[in-house]
């Protein structure tokens, strides 16, 4: 039996050749929803970890602010022999710390006694940018208890 070129594309012939083209692009239709996605999860990664890093950053200068406002001594009050914080010589420092160290931040004296900072970091985005968000914003805020004049902590022991 002789075969000729008719007879070899038999139905089944036909399909074997025709199953790798019905397959064609099959891997570019799966890297084209995968791809996406795994950059959106590193971009997650990578930008979730910056934006941790920026609060620990706020919050740690802010801390170091209301520290350098704390140690705001009034001076006319220390040549006396008394140890008070002066509250606006203690707001002055804190700023002066935050505009050292290029943070913006309010500093504040509540009730007299206790200095509050708050600092506010935008860090901007390596992968979040190409589904458009460019830059996080993340606030600090730092504590610090002004040392009160010494005749109101009279008695008190350490």
């Amino acid at each position: 039996m002789v075969r000729t070129r008719e007879a070899s594309h038999t139905m089944t012939g036909y399909h074997r050749q025709r199953r790798p083209d019905a397959e064609r692009g099959a891997i570019s239709v799966f890297l084209a929803v995968l791809v996406p996605g795994l950059l959106l999860i590193i971009g997650l990664a990578v930008d979730g970890g910056a934006k941790v890093a920026a609060a620990q950053r706020a919050n740690a200068i802010a801390d170091e602010a209301a520290r350098a406002g704390g140690q705001a001594l009034d001076v006319s009050a220390a040549l006396t022999g008394e140890v008070r914080v002066d509250p606006a010589a203690a707001v002055a420092a804190a700023q002066d710390y935050l505009a050292r160290n290029g943070v913006p931040g309010t500093v504040t004296v509540v009730d007299g006694d206790t200095l509050y900072v708050t600092t506010s970091i935008t860090q901007p985005t390596t992968f979040l940018g190409l589904i458009g968000i460019s830059s996080l914003t993340v606030e600090g805020s730092g504590i610090a208890d002004l040392i009160p004049d010494a005749t109101d902590s009279a008695g008190a022991g350490p």
